[in-house]
């Protein structure tokens, strides 16, 4: 469906994007995931047309669009801040792209009545931007991006601008509405838990460069190297039998008895995070869905599941 071949994009520091390749399937959603200055931004402007590159081809159901305008072809994009028109409203908003097209007004009416409906906003064609939450500002991009009935999207960061309960709910109802339409999508976010809870498959990136590609079973159970371990969030990476080991949080087990201490305990959510410093003098991180749980400054033993360790 989407192939991105050996892309490459430069700015006068270097490139930004470094020889990267990419397969999204149709009616799949990808999630490119990375910290600030990685390159994803960067990669899914050059999809989008808006960046000229160095080297590479970008193919849509095989055919090569490198060289096709932005507007032809058939790629839908929405950013972070959501890039409204502040002086015009919901529905002007939403049909600005389909007036650029010349789509007669007719049409453009029906289409943007029901795509207010599609994302939740029935009703508020007529209510300028500036009135609405962040959230309903986002899901206006979103029907404005969803108008030219794009054969792809390109999502840079949507959510990344609300607080988490709304983020959170926005990404569930995202995924729902996506699956429904069966859209191909690129999604980028710097958040794990918001790529590992969007993508069919997430791509990891690092300078410029796609680290590692699988699901978010794969990327969790078996990451490909130390730093993409750290970066999803996998802090237990020790030396075992003279090579280096990630020990997953959840196989770590904390009984009461002696050979470590509770330096912290985190709720996050459903579960806890427990920081622990063995007596060693190393450290482990533990995650518990038990109520009744060590605190704190509490002696425990520790045990390890082998099961939770893999070799890097």
């Amino acid at each position: 469906m989407l192939a991105v071949q050996r892309l490459r994009v430069s700015y006068e520091g270097g490139p930004a994007v470094d020889g990267v390749d990419l397969a999204v399937g149709e009616g799949e959603r990808l999630a490119v995931l990375g910290p600030s200055g990685s390159g994803k931004s960067t990669l899914l402007r050059a999809i989008a047309g808006l960046l000229a590159l160095d080297e590479g081809r970008v193919l849509l159901d095989g055919r090569d669009v490198t060289r096709v305008p932005p507007h032809r072809r058939g790629i839908g994009l929405m950013l972070q801040e959501g890039a409204l028109f502040p002086h015009r409203d919901v529905a002007e908003n939403v049909a600005f792209g389909l007036r650029m097209a010349g789509v007669a007004r007719p049409e453009r009416d029906r289409r943007v009545a029901g795509l207010l409906e599609l994302v939740g906003l029935g009703g508020l064609d007529r209510r300028p931007v500036g009135t609405l939450s962040g959230g309903e500002r986002q899901r206006v991009a979103l029907a404005r991006a969803l108008a030219p009935e794009p054969r792809v999207l390109l999502l840079d960061e949507p959510l990344g601008s609300l607080d988490r309960p709304l983020r959170e709910r926005l990404l569930a109802e995202l995924v729902e509405l996506l699956e429904r339409l069966a859209l191909t999508v690129v999604h980028v976010t710097h958040d794990v838990g918001e790529a590992f809870a969007f993508g069919d498959a997430v791509a990891v990136m690092r300078a410029g460069r796609i680290v590692q590609t699988g699901s978010a079973d794969e990327l969790w159970s078996r990451p490909a190297d130390e730093w993409t371990a750290r970066f999803l969030g996998l802090a237990n990476v020790v030396e075992r039998g003279g090579r280096r080991v990630v020990v997953r949080p959840e196989a770590v087990r904390v009984r009461p008895g002696e050979g470590a201490i509770v330096l912290a305990a985190e709720r996050r959510g459903a579960g806890v995070r427990l920081r622990l410093r063995l007596d060693d003098g190393s450290s482990l991180e533990a995650f518990t869905t038990e109520l009744d749980h060590p605190r704190a400054g509490e002696r425990v033993r520790v045990e390890i599941d082998p099961r939770g360790v893999v070799g890097l």
